[in-house]
């Protein structure tokens, strides 16, 4: 089973960088996107609904802005969207996709980069995904929560961590709040899983050059629940073409949807 995430920073946007067309060639099972930008009304073209995929949308209310989107070969058992937050639900960002006893999520956790009140906003989210995210653990379902999180859990995780401690991402709080979603609560970094190797990352700055010279952050997650996260055969940042400031995570597991 092959299963990417991505964020586009704008699907169309993406679309007219190759994206779709790329996507159809990793021949993936599921294909999970954030930052669509974009109402399902927008995407009417035909290349936003590629022969053999089911098309699944979660939109911000807010037109140009936040939306997650899944792409998949296999038609859903049940399709949810939101959390039933409101103020979380109207930004679109949380779409979960189930097949059989296999959730597949597309996530995209709040940036707090841009001020101190949509650092609050971040603060507010976690504080009430961690506890739903144990109670998820408790089901009998095994979870891939693909996405955009936002937050680089270890210093290996973006390149100059000294300089980024007190910044929106690498913040004390936020890499505590990740170790505990990885240990105390047992989720696992499927990535971590195949790929212990430095500078590996998802997504650059686009100021510096950060591209250019590899200055990065690993924000882009596939984190599973132990036994599917047991199954990661291989994982690939794909960095051949930009699509957007990030890079799409491509992951191969051993199961069978």
């Amino acid at each position: 089973m092959r299963v990417i995430t991505a964020n586009l920073n704008g699907i169309r946007s993406a679309a007219r960088k190759g994206f779709f067309p790329w996507m159809l060639r990793q021949k993936a099972d599921v294909v999970c996107i954030q930052e669509t930008k974009a109402q399902v009304h927008q995407l009417e073209d035909p290349v936003f609904h590629p022969r053999g995929y089911h098309a699944y949308f979660h939109d911000a209310e807010k037109k140009g802005y936040s939306g997650v989107a899944i792409y998949t070969r296999h038609k859903p058992d049940r399709v949810v969207a939101g959390l039933g937050w409101p103020d979380v639900d109207a930004e679109g960002r949380y779409l979960e996709l189930r097949f059989g006893p296999l959730s597949v999520v597309s996530l995209y956790l709040h940036s707090g980069s841009s001020s101190e009140a949509r650092q609050r906003c971040k603060f507010s989210m976690m504080e009430r995904f961690l506890p739903l995210l144990q109670r998820m653990r408790r089901r009998r379902r095994e979870y891939i929560i693909c996405g955009d999180w936002n937050i680089a859990h270890k210093e290996i995780d973006l390149k100059n961590w000294r300089g980024n401690q007190k910044n929106s991402g690498f913040l004390p709080e936020e890499r505590a709040w990740m170790e505990a979603l990885f240990t105390r609560v047992g989720y696992v970094d499927a990535f971590r899983q195949v790929d212990p190797r430095p500078d590996q990352y998802t997504w650059w700055s686009n100021r510096g050059q950060a591209w250019a010279k590899n200055v990065g952050w690993r924000i882009d997650y596939q984190v599973t629940t132990p036994r599917i996260g047991q199954l990661v055969r291989a994982a690939h940042i794909y960095k051949e073409q930009r699509f957007s400031d990030h890079a799409p995570l491509i992951m191969d597991y051993d199961y069978k949807l």
